[in-house]
């Protein structure tokens, strides 16, 4: 049986805003709680509890607040070895924190977050999740709207953010040939016009943009089956409506989906895929983010999400932006082991399929349009090994440059992303690792560009402008009023894992 990570944490009694093993997201099967994470977790509980009892804390709001975060980060590195730039100071006065991070230090813009807004989330009725053998129960509330804005916003010290597509075919017209608007468009868990509504509505309560979206459509959304083709005419449609009417600001593509029924995937480097991106490019929309690895959604096409294709797609469109999502961090239905599956191999710190992506780029060094994005990607090797977190980072950088590397999430499955932000600001790659790999230290320009100036330009934002703006909107009076209130954290991360773990 499956739970939600904040449940089994509150039946076991765990309050910690940094997860403490992986999460599910619905479409595979959760990896197990490993035994240095169980000490992580208990180290967590111990240290917590005599540093709230100290102060005259209560536990729960002890562990929301900065000196909770670090108290997480001090019991990992008790376990892993010195990973995160935290000083035992930090777990005791807010001050200490406030003083090596300022407020507003990094301008942070998350290009991978997702709700579901009322909708059922689908995975779980897949026939691949029945055969699996568990039944789960649909959880709206978590994943809602409103949630988000509070995780996203009020919850962490992300700025803007990128609302980004799950993959699903909008139903243009009804039987009759009328046009469809709005929820009778349907199109799944996250549609395009949902991202485009609820962005809209997030910028107009701000009274500034805090959000920019995603559309779905791709090349195998509307297929032409008696022709065995894209219908070019549905697509051309569809395209028009989503930039123009939508409003979009990027293409979110998954390779191992069929939406429209074709019977296969495609790759970035097809016909199909180079016809999509010269009617995209006449109509000025150049930004393609591509969910890479995590290859989960299919049995049959998962293999397409191995980031081969990305090279000669890279090479033939050099105007075009490739985002490739979780840095091609390989997944399979069944949560592989990296290191017992031969995927990881500690003599090189290369693992599947983020070493394919890695060598695209060791072979075209003047490639300048491939840019890696760390969302599932830095938060789950931070909690999976760190070590093989600093050879994913660090190889990031040393192949595609600091200016390259993008910041993402994937929350709401991991609950409010603070503490990835705050697991970011602390992450260093060793002095050894450096020397043996070639691997460089992080500095702040490199993290600032990370966080948020890389993927303001490729969506031309003007940051400083930006973020004049940010103090007086609606949106940050509302998180002010909120933290004056009491309100804080929930440390709930929503992802899925085993019941009896």
């Amino acid at each position: 049986m499956w739970i939600p990570k904040f449940v089994r944490d509150r039946r076991k009694g765990v309050d910690s805003p940094v997860p403490t093993q992986l999460v599910s997201n619905e479409e595979l099967i959760p990896r197990r709680q490993t035994n240095d994470q169980k000490k992580v977790e208990s180290l967590i509980a111990d240290l917590s509890a005599d540093r709230a009892k100290r102060l005259g804390m209560e536990r729960r709001r002890f562990m929301a607040s900065s000196m909770g975060l670090a108290t997480c980060f001090l019991a990992s590195n008790q376990v892993y070895g010195k990973v995160w730039d935290v000083d035992e100071a930090e777990t005791f006065e807010p001050e200490a924190t406030a003083e090596k991070f300022p407020k507003g230090e990094y301008f942070i813009l998350d290009v991978q977050s997702h709700f579901t807004n009322g909708f059922a989330i689908g995975f779980r009725n897949l026939e691949f999740v029945k055969n699996m053998g568990f039944s789960l129960k649909e959880d709206v509330e978590s994943y809602g709207y409103r949630n988000f804005v509070k995780e996203m916003f009020f919850d962490s010290e992300t700025e803007m953010i990128v609302i980004s597509g799950v993959p699903g075919k909008e139903k243009n017209k009804d039987d009759k040939g009328n046009v469809l608007e709005g929820r009778a468009r349907q199109g799944g868990i996250l549609p395009s016009w949902l991202m485009s509504q609820a962005g809209r509505e997030i910028n107009s309560v701000a009274g500034c943009t805090r959000t920019v979206w995603q559309g779905n459509l791709a090349p195998n959304h509307y297929w032409d089956r008696k022709n065995n083709a894209p219908d070019k005419a549905a697509i051309l449609e569809q395209m028009e409506r989503e930039m123009h009417q939508y409003g979009i600001s990027s293409w979110k593509w998954y390779c191992h989906t069929d939406p429209g029924g074709s019977g296969g995937g495609f790759q970035l480097d097809d016909d199909n895929a180079q016809w999509f991106y010269d009617e995209s490019r006449k109509r000025g929309l150049k930004t393609f983010s591509v969910h890479k690895g995590f290859s989960y959604q299919s049995r049959t096409l998962g293999h397409l999400a191995n980031p081969k294709d990305v090279e000669k797609a890279a090479l033939r469109n050099p105007d075009l932006n490739f985002i490739i999502y979780h840095s091609a961090l390989q997944h399979g239905p069944n949560e592989p082991d990296w290191k017992n599956a031969n995927n990881y191999d500690p003599n090189t710190g290369d693992f599947a399929w983020h070493a394919v992506l890695m060598d695209i780029k060791k072979r075209n060094p003047g490639m300048k349009n491939v840019y890696p994005e760390i969302g599932s990607f830095f938060n789950v090797l931070a909690i999976a090994d760190p070590v093989m977190c600093m050879h994913g980072i660090g190889k990031n950088v040393k192949h595609y440059g600091s200016d390259h590397v993008i910041w993402g999430t994937d929350c709401l499955w991991w609950g409010s992303p603070q503490w990835c932000i705050d697991a970011f600001k602390r992450f260093q790659i060793s002095d050894d690792l450096c020397e043996k790999f070639g691997y460089t230290k992080l500095t702040k320009e490199d993290k600032a560009r990370i966080f948020g100036l890389n993927a303001a330009k490729i969506y031309g934002i003007d940051v400083k402008a930006q973020r004049k703006a940010l103090p007086a909107d609606t949106l940050s009076r509302l998180k002010t009023a909120y933290l004056d209130g009491g309100g804080m954290r929930d440390n709930a991360a929503y992802g899925w894992v085993r019941a009896d773990d």
